[in-house]
């Protein structure tokens, strides 16, 4: 499950570009908190802090305990904005959920094991990379596993082969492919003594000095 993080944040005064620039000089990264029902709430937080919440995630699905002004609101990390040039963060939006109440979320699928296609040249391929899920924010799982190993040539793992983590369900129907190990593909040799095509239509053409044949 998804661990959930612990993060303090400040209401934000400051708005309009310039305004925002400067706490971005200061090591602050602006950013809103949204929600259903809510307004939404402008907001600050350390840059240092938080890029660190971000090193240490092994997920894109990020679940956090905003604490503003004493008061606590579970939200998601929903988009993080970067200056790529500055490798600097420049705005964070957050969701805020209730513990009791469904959400959806994209969460990465990660395959373990070699198949055993693979000693006969299968290849593996990974149709989905990840798969949208519901469940309560506290079920949230920060990956979906599943062991290929016993995988042959031509066979497939199925969205309804995953073991899904305890209250959390899948949209996708179960027939769907998750992963396959492919056929290896095998080039077709020419027949023995035909030239390629290519040698074939040259010899075929008429040299471009070729001269008609004079008139009598």
């Amino acid at each position: 499950m998804a661990n959930i993080i612990d993060i303090t944040v400040s209401p934000r005064t400051a708005v309009g570009t310039g305004a925002v620039n400067r706490l971005r000089k200061e090591g602050v990264i602006p950013g809103v908190v949204y929600g259903k029902g809510r307004q939404n709430v402008n907001v600050q937080l350390d840059r240092k802090s938080f890029s660190k919440v971000l090193q240490n995630s092994s997920s894109d699905n990020i679940l956090v305990n905003l604490s503003i002004d004493g008061a606590t609101q579970l939200a998601l990390v929903q988009e993080v904005q970067h200056d790529y040039i500055k490798s600097t963060i420049t705005h964070v939006d957050f969701h805020a959920v209730n513990p009791d109440e469904e959400i959806h979320a994209a969460v990465p699928v990660v395959l373990t094991g070699e198949p055993a296609g693979a000693k006969f040249g299968g290849l593996l391929e990974l149709h989905l990379h990840s798969i949208e899920v519901r469940c309560l924010p506290k079920h949230l799982p920060e990956k979906l596993t599943a062991d290929v190993s016993h995988l042959n040539v031509g066979d497939a793992l199925h969205v309804s082969d995953l073991q899904l983590p305890e209250g959390v369900r899948v949209k996708l129907d179960g027939g769907v492919v998750v992963a396959a190990v492919s056929q290896p593909k095998v080039e077709e040799a020419a027949p023995a003594g035909a030239a390629p095509a290519a040698d074939a239509k040259a010899g075929a053409a008429k040299p471009a000095d070729a001269k008609a044949p004079a008139k009598k």
